[in-house]
């Protein structure tokens, strides 16, 4: 505990700033902090300043100095405070849990859990270090925040705070009925011992907006009890955060920034929620008033330098077409400047086809123009996801804002950045469909069922690890589904949870037709919940619908749960067969694995061991099909799509060589060779305009081969029949290479 000394605080030294209203609810909070706490819960703020700052200048004692420090704004003096107060009681598990809780409200969960620990080597027992790791827990959406909160409570039945955390988390949950009992026992245990109320008002006006009461009574019994208490407006915009309903929150957090212009977490959130409708300099001024009062908060930071980033970013806009009724109302891209010559075409091309699909399969049609980000950087599109739960790593969707990382962002090495963006797509039409009150699972399963259904990479794709929940029964109710999104319970939760609600959405799909899906939308836009969604919809109990979807899971993957250990296994043995050079082994045991299981096209798959086998035997055209059979079920591996490319090419058939090669933009879009043998291809099958584009982008990708770039560009437009920039491509190409023998023939062939 020695090197707590040493390392704690340097993130404080510079600290001077309030922080908002913090509530601590412990019984052995020293009297005098007490009467001061009180003139600074009721608003009082003067007064509670003269307060803390007598005792300050009276008090000898370090923990007390600490908390009247503390709750004037001054950090970095608290901090002190702290240090030397470890060094005078350091057998004193409280001085560790309260330390702990200042590193909570300055960001810096790690230190804080370290302290909380260490109280609780003290004293096994402590309850405010167990509330302390609750706190953390609840602020990563971890399942075990409840579990910490409930044993704090089986202890004493009376901890404030742990009755909060729990009717938190239940709300966040959409559990609205067990986070009415904890705000019940919070509030009774608030007025029996005169503890501030604020925050089981603002949790209940959180509940009532949950509800679809917006204008809450709670809120007029918190403005009564303390006018300038900003987080009853904006506890209820996290909420607000959560369920994506990003507009509406950011009407809440412009009232808390009135009402208390110092709530720097307010206009943090304000800031980051506006940058979510693209309002950006509204959102950089509001970060830079957080950034002014909160120094600490890494999310404050790291958006205003996603902002400044902007710079380096080019904003391309794509009008529809007016005389398409599916068409949209417009695109409007962020692409990076190294990428966006590159990128632009596909991108634009993708999303425009995708709101024509969607705009007619879902019976909606877009009011404003998308917005899509493409981020090379993966930190920076990380900033985008902050303060969300259960968010992946490739996409997210705003509304009309999309971001994701671009091809050359992706940390997963299999990114298939075609698939991310009709995913994200999607989820345009079902939030703005709905007025963003869709459901979390199923705006995310629609958006998976539409991978696989509608989108560019064919079949459908549920991985091992899901496929293994399925036959353990771990699979949620319907109507609970959310939770494994939001508060998943085991690792891989939230990846199960995706893939139900996807499956989910294909069975209602099969059942009722794309109708069902329409109606649910409709009905969820009217503000029903999922059971009784489910009711008007089906005409059936949530009970009854789980089980026509177990009925679907058997009919659908019975067959390939039952024989998933011999699937492996024969997977294994062809594995093994491969290092043997066991050509016709190999052959054997992938054609069996492919049988069990004839879906699987991911890593390690016996769709490719199978077709390098049939290659190594000169069974060129068996692997060809073999091949084939891989990319129609969706495998997309660049070699291996490459490989395909070539061997139909070399078959002379081209029209299904290019149909292979163009599937490869969607998973690996900044490879030269791709660019010009796609343009090649296509010259050759007499498609100039196809060729064109292809030769553009391997230009913009500053080839080392600079004149032969141009002089493809130069024998597109020559089939294009334009001369003058024939001639133009020429010269630059020759300009780089002066006996560029092909060049300087066709230049005099058009010159003639």
């Amino acid at each position: 505990m020695g090197m707590r000394l040493a390392i704690a605080g340097v993130c404080l030294m510079s600290a001077t700033q309030a922080l908002g209203l913090s509530f601590d609810y412990s019984a052995d909070r020293h009297a005098d902090l007490r009467s001061c706490d009180s003139e600074r819960y009721r608003g009082r703020l003067a007064d509670a300043e003269r307060c803390y700052a007598a005792l300050l200048a009276e008090s000898d004692d370090a923990r007390l100095r600490a908390e009247a420090a503390w709750s004037r704004g001054d950090l970095r003096g608290a901090n002190a405070y702290f240090q030397t107060a470890i060094k005078l009681h350091p057998d004193e598990p409280r001085v560790r849990s309260r330390w702990g809780e200042l590193f909570v409200a300055t960001h810096q969960d790690s230190e804080a859990v370290r302290l909380f620990q260490e109280a609780l080597e003290l004293d096994a027992d402590h309850l405010p270090a167990k509330l302390g790791l609750a706190s953390v827990s609840v602020g990563r959406f971890e399942d075990r925040a409840r579990a910490w909160a409930e044993e704090v409570l089986d202890a004493d039945p009376e901890q404030l705070k742990a009755h909060l955390l729990l009717a938190r988390m239940d709300l966040e949950d959409g559990q609205l009925s067990r986070a009415a009992q904890a705000l019940g026992s919070a509030l009774s245990i608030a007025e029996s011992k005169g503890l501030p109320p604020l925050e089981v008002y603002a949790l209940n006006a959180s509940a009532d907006l949950l509800r679809g009461i917006t204008d809450s009574p709670w809120t007029e019994r918190a403005l009564a009890y303390n006018p300038g208490f900003g987080d009853i407006y904006a506890t209820p915009a996290h909420f607000y955060v959560i369920t994506r309903r990003y507009r509406e929150a950011i009407e809440l957090l412009f009232e808390a920034v009135r009402i208390q212009p110092e709530l720097w977490s307010a206009h943090a959130e304000l800031g980051v929620n506006l940058l979510r409708e693209n309002r950006v300099e509204e959102a950089r001024a509001h970060l830079t008033i957080a950034y002014q009062g909160d120094p600490f908060s890494a999310k404050i930071v790291n958006t205003l330098r996603l902002i400044d980033s902007f710079d380096n970013f080019r904003i391309v806009t794509r009008e529809p077409d007016g005389e398409d009724p599916l068409a949209g109302a417009g695109i409007i891209m962020r692409l990076h400047e190294d990428e966006v010559d590159v990128l632009e075409p596909y991108v634009a091309d993708l999303v425009t086809e995708s709101i024509r699909a969607f705009s007619e399969r879902y019976q909606f049609e877009l009011a404003e123009p998308v917005v899509v980000e493409l981020y090379p950087e993966h930190d920076d599109f990380a900033v985008r996801t902050s303060g969300l739960p259960g968010i992946g790593l490739l996409g997210v969707t705003f509304g009309y804002l999309v971001a994701m990382d671009s091809p050359s962002g992706g940390v997963d090495t299999d990114f298939h950045w075609g698939t991310t963006l009709w995913h994200e797509m999607a989820h345009v039409f079902t939030l703005e469909a709905t007025d963003h009150l869709v459901p979390r699972w199923f705006s995310e399963g629609a958006s998976v069922f539409e991978e696989w259904s509608t989108g560019p990479r064919p079949g459908r794709h549920v991985p091992l690890h899901v496929l293994e929940a399925m036959q353990e029964d771990r699979f949620l109710p319907v109507a609970e589904l959310d939770s494994g999104f939001i508060r998943p319970t085991y690792q891989g939760q939230v990846m199960v949870s995706y893939m139900q609600a996807g499956l989910i959405c294909q069975h209602i799909e099969q059942t009722w037709g794309r109708k069902g899906l329409v109606d649910m939308l409709r009905y969820f836009r009217d503000g029903l919940d999922t059971p009784e969604v489910i009711r008007q919809a089906f005409a059936l109990a949530p009970e009854v619908f789980d089980a026509g979807f177990e009925a679907f899971l058997e009919r659908e993957f019975g067959a390939v749960l039952e024989g998933l250990a011999e699937w492996r296994e024969q997977t294994e043995d062809a594995h093994e067969a491969l290092a043997a050079e066991d050509w016709e082994g190999v052959i054997e045991s992938s054609e069996a694995a492919i049988a069990r299981h004839p879906g699987y096209v991911d890593e390690n798959n016996a769709y490719v061991l199978k077709a390098r086998a049939e290659d190594a035997l000169e069974q060129r055209t068996a692997a060809v099909e073999t091949l084939q059979g891989y990319w129609r079920r969706g495998g997309y591996e660049p070699r291996v799509l490459h490989r395909l490319a070539e061997w139909l090419d070399e078959a002379g058939r081209t029209p299904e060589a290019l149909a292979v090669l163009a599937d490869v933009i969607y998973a690996a879009p900044l490879d030269e060779d791709l660019h010009a043998r796609l343009g090649d291809w296509w010259l050759a099958q007499q498609q100039a305009s196809r060729a064109l584009l292809e030769y553009q982008v391997l230009l913009a990708m500053n080839p080392h081969d600079q004149a032969a770039a141009h002089y493809r560009l130069a024998t597109a437009y020559l089939q294009l029949e334009d001369l003058g920039k024939t001639r133009e491509h020429l010269l630059y190409a020759l300009e780089t290479a002066p006996h560029y023998r092909e060049a300087q023939q066709l230049l005099l062939e058009i010159v003639r």
